[in-house]
């Protein structure tokens, strides 16, 4: 039989990253750190009363026994799709990622951005209630200060196109990045069409 634990861990990641049971034939509790679907690293921190245990390497396992002594393991992804199938099933899909541009100096998507957001849509459609953030980007043309308010608008404009779709927009995060990320890397004053866009990850 298994069981899932209340214990007590830090995670950095956006999808479900631990398996933690309880096995019906040994007074053992086990906690596994799975991968990201991004690729970018996570990991738990396992507590009792006898100490902390970090894990932070895919497939690491923290065994706590009986008396909350802890100890490290190894396993596989075989292994746990064949132990824990139901648990593995429960996991959201892997997030999808989008990007599209803007006009020069404006919140308005370009015409090739327009029909790449049907994509956008429906993606978000397939995976009813999942969140959506959209994070919006400039060039380097400009003040600072005037393109992080041009971003911000750029993500709301992407919101409330997907708002006048049907999407809650409780389920919208929109957020601006200004010139500090760019996909692209220009020195200053370079136009760079390519980083005049929004990201879009639909989780």
């Amino acid at each position: 039989m298994t069981h899932l634990m209340p214990i007590r861990h830090t995670l950095t990641g956006l999808s479900l990253a631990v398996i933690a049971w309880l096995t019906a034939c040994a007074p053992t509790t086990r906690v596994t750190l799975l991968p990201q679907a991004s690729g970018k690293a996570s990991a738990v921190e396992v507590s009792t009363s006898k100490g902390s245990q970090r894990i932070d390497q895919p497939y690491q396992v923290a065994e706590v026994g009986r008396s909350g002594d802890l100890s490290l393991a190894t396993t596989t992804a075989e292994a746990v799709r064949e132990r824990h199938p139901q648990l593995l099933a429960l996991q959201p899909p892997p997030a999808e990622r989008f990007t599209l541009e803007f006009d020069p100096g404006t919140s308005a998507l370009t015409p090739e951005s327009l029909t790449r957001l049907e994509a956008v849509i429906r993606n978000a459609q397939s995976r009813s209630g999942g969140e959506i953030i959209v994070t919006g980007h400039t060039d380097r043309q400009g003040p600072l200060e005037a393109n992080d308010a041009l971003s911000l608008q750029r993500a709301q404009a992407v919101r409330a196109l997907l708002v006048e779709r049907g999407f809650n927009a409780d389920r919208i995060e929109a957020v601006g990045r200004g010139e500090r990320e760019p996909l692209v890397p220009t020195d200053d004053e370079v136009v760079e069409p390519r980083n005049r866009r929004a990201d879009i990850e639909v989780r």
